[in-house]
């Protein structure tokens, strides 16, 4: 079911993305233009959505730890794959666009919190066939899948680490210089917080950091408006289902509100 704040604050946005159109920023304009509003299809979507359409099929029940914030659609001990793979995959079209900022900013590194059962993880890979993507996973079985549909989209520039997010990702900042960071787990409030944090240590003008689910819940929207007022971010795009952040300098501070 979907919840009336959550309406509520849909409807604010839409109503910010209007206000907000008079705002003048020739680098957001040409990423809305060039990036965001480009829905082209791509020779790789349909190859990455029949990956989609197969655990769409897939009957099996797995056994779910959750190590964050939980789902809307609810828990269980098993799961079943279909199940989880309608309700827990990202949407094609926002698959996509992520799909479109990791091509066009090219980062070596990118860092993926939250793999599921990877789908946006081969999007990404993709996106940047001579880089790497580092994607965390906690829940055992859920990896396990992730592993499948890499192997089925025959990518090798992805390395899964099945661990907790709070123990794996300051090793893995320690050990890699991340350009683009994509938060998509423990949807809670200090937790977010605390992966911006500590990405900040490493974060640089080319930086490029992506929110998901900025409206999940009270604690989400607290953390994101932390997020977009900290002093090192400069230009913050809130497409109300994620939140981009920049860090570019000499960039008067900017919060956009853009509709998809």
């Amino acid at each position: 079911m979907i919840r009336p704040k959550f309406i509520a604050d849909y409807i604010r946005h839409r109503i910010s993305a209007t206000v907000n159109s008079h705002k003048k920023s020739l680098f957001v304009h040409r990423l809305t233009k060039d990036i965001i509003r480009d829905f082209a299809t791509k020779p790789v979507y349909p190859e990455v959505e029949q990956l989609r359409r197969h655990l769409l099929k897939d009957k099996r029940r797995i056994p779910v730890k959750d190590l964050g914030a939980g789902s809307h659609a609810g828990n269980g001990t098993t799961k079943k794959v279909s199940r989880m793979a309608r309700h827990n995959l990202k949407p094609a079209k926002l698959a996509q666009l992520l799909y479109r900022l990791a091509e066009a900013f090219n980062p070596d590194t990118l860092v993926e919190l939250g793999t599921c059962f990877g789908i946006t993880t081969v999007y990404l890979a993709k996106a940047i066939p001579k880089g790497k993507v580092i994607t965390i996973e906690g829940c055992p079985a859920t990896a396990g899948m992730a592993r499948e549909t890499f192997r089925r989209a025959m990518i090798s520039n992805v390395m899964l680490r099945n661990d907790n997010f709070d123990t794996a990702l300051p090793g893995v900042f320690r050990e890699n210089k991340a350009d683009f960071v994509f938060i998509d787990g423990n949807h809670r409030k200090e937790a977010t917080l605390s992966y911006f944090r500590l990405y900040l240590q490493q974060a640089h003008e080319n930086s490029v950091m992506v929110f998901d689910d900025i409206y999940w819940s009270q604690g989400m929207k607290e953390a994101w408006a932390e997020i977009r007022n900290h002093e090192h971010v400069t230009v913050t795009i809130d497409l109300f289902w994620i939140g981009i952040v920049f860090f570019i300098k000499d960039h008067p501070k900017q919060n956009f509100f853009i509709r998809l």
